[in-house]
């Protein structure tokens, strides 16, 4: 089956904010362009020969379907439509817009609140230094930082990111059928994009379909870095547990766990495998109380080893009801797509305790996402290549980062003038050496309607943090 641009009907991309100008003070009808002032082995399980993938070692024998990206295709004048917001993240607004340097389509993400306060203002400042890090096709990553103001009026900070056309929520919730390669090929591409965050020892905590972004040739990248920290290797340190929207949210966050790790993410993803072959959410509860008699229900009552790290209330909450078997049979009748290999991965996604869940580099090596892997490095990756005579494939088929993601600079960060000193000088020097930069035109109708509609979105996110 060739994925072909017909995943989801129609396209969802804006266009033409920006407006190519000389100085940031010429008048237009959005945003300017101006002058700056300022090798490895394959792990096991993996084909690791282009002979494994159906080709030969000269450049193989498959026949690749032709790679378009639509997100990166300069658009004609016909193909045009309103700029406008088309998403809504933990800490900002995105608006699909056109770049004037060359007409592409990218999206425009207002980061609003950095400076109000240190938490603030860290938090921000990891978001933007893990989205100029990530190098990765199943990563969401920066293309771009528009040019800051004077520090004395830099209060907010926007990203530019390749712009997709829709997320795996509203593919789900559609009525355009699911195939069983489709939902491989998502899996596959999840779960390579997890494992790179992984190797760089950085925790998403927030995976769930409105996350990961699609285009219709399939294509997909993970999103949205507003709730993602760097590992904590130190058992005896605590982090937040306010954590992961509730339905993908893991048992030992419900239970109140001091300390987790990057399990949590593979438990979402899990949570999505379900929803990918049964076309709805697996656990829908109204509360976490709820969400975790949801979870015993399915896999039945934990031993008391998966139960040591858990607050004292959901332990007591867990031992006072009565034992529960495990009911995995009834993943079987998610959908017929729900095959034996399909459900004894999920089984292995869906383990009460993180110790013994699988990880997201050994899920790659499942038997259920052959195929998946088969269709994206056959014609839909751009880390292989067709040749006259087929196809040439990379040796690393789910690449690590090169790199752990450092975060140290957090530890000099002690007030929020600093951070935002250090923050101005991270997008300057980012800048450096590179296309002529951005910058707002405050006087922009577009821009207008653009900060109003962020407007209301932080005063929504501020209200809900207060409570």
């Amino acid at each position: 089956m060739a994925f072909r641009g017909d995943l989801f009907p129609g396209s969802e991309l804006g266009h033409k904010y920006f407006c190519v100008n000389t100085s940031c003070g010429a008048p237009s009808t959005g945003l300017s362009a101006t002058p700056c002032l300022t090798g490895p082995t394959a792990p096991a399980g993996t084909p690791r020969h282009p002979t494994a993938l159906g080709g030969s070692a000269g450049g193989g024998a498959a026949v690749p379907q032709p790679y378009s990206n639509p997100a990166s295709e300069v658009p004609s004048p016909p193909e045009m439509e309103p700029d406008r917001p088309i998403g809504y993240g933990a800490f900002g607004v995105v608006w699909s817009v056109t770049d004037p340097r060359d007409g592409r389509k990218v999206a425009l993400k207002k980061m609003p609140n950095v400076f109000q306060n240190l938490v603030s203002c860290k938090r921000v400042f990891r978001e933007l230094r893990m989205l100029c890090f990530f190098k990765h096709d199943n990563v969401l990553s920066a293309l771009d930082i528009l040019q800051p103001p004077q520090i004395d009026c830099f209060e907010e900070i926007y990203v530019i990111t390749e712009l997709m056309q829709s997320d795996l929520h509203k593919v789900i919730v559609s009525p355009q059928p699911l195939t069983t390669d489709h939902i491989k090929v998502f899996l596959y591409q999840i779960l390579r994009g997890l494992k790179y965050l992984h190797s760089a020892g950085i925790l998403h905590r927030d995976i769930k379909p409105g996350n990961l972004l699609v285009n219709s040739n399939c294509l997909l990248k993970i999103c949205d870095f507003g709730l993602a920290r760097v590992e904590e290797p130190d058992p005896s340190r605590h982090m937040t547990q306010e954590v992961v929207t509730q339905y993908y949210r893991a048992p030992e966050v419900l239970m109140g766990c001091r300390h987790y790790g990057s399990a949590i993410d593979v438990w979402s993803v899990g949570c999505i495998f379900a929803e990918l072959l049964g076309r709805r959410i697996l656990f829908q509860a109204q509360s976490p109380i709820q969400q975790l008699d949801l979870i015993t229900d399915l896999l039945g009552t934990p031993p008391l080893s998966a139960l040591s790290s858990a607050c004292e209330g959901a332990r007591a909450h867990i031992l006072r009801g009565p034992h529960k078997p495990p009911s995995l049979s009834v993943l079987y009748m998610l959908s017929d797509g729900a095959t034996h290999e399909a459900v004894h991965l999920l089984c292995r996604m869906l383990v009460f305790d993180p110790a013994k869940r699988i990880s997201g580099s050994d899920a790659l090596s499942h038997p259920y996402l052959d195929e998946g892997r088969l269709r994206y490095h056959t014609c839909m990756c751009q880390c292989c290549y067709s040749v006259p005579s087929g196809r040439v494939y990379t040796r690393d088929f789910e690449p690590v980062a090169e790199r752990p993601f450092s975060h140290s600079y957090e530890n000099s960060l002690l007030s929020v003038w600093q951070g935002k000193e250090l923050i101005h000088r991270f997008i300057t020097e980012h800048q450096q050496g590179k296309r002529v930069p951005l910058c707002i035109n405050p006087q922009s109708a577009a821009f207008k309607t653009f900060i109003r509609s962020t407007a209301w979105h932080s005063s929504k996110v501020s209200r809900k943090e207060e409570r």
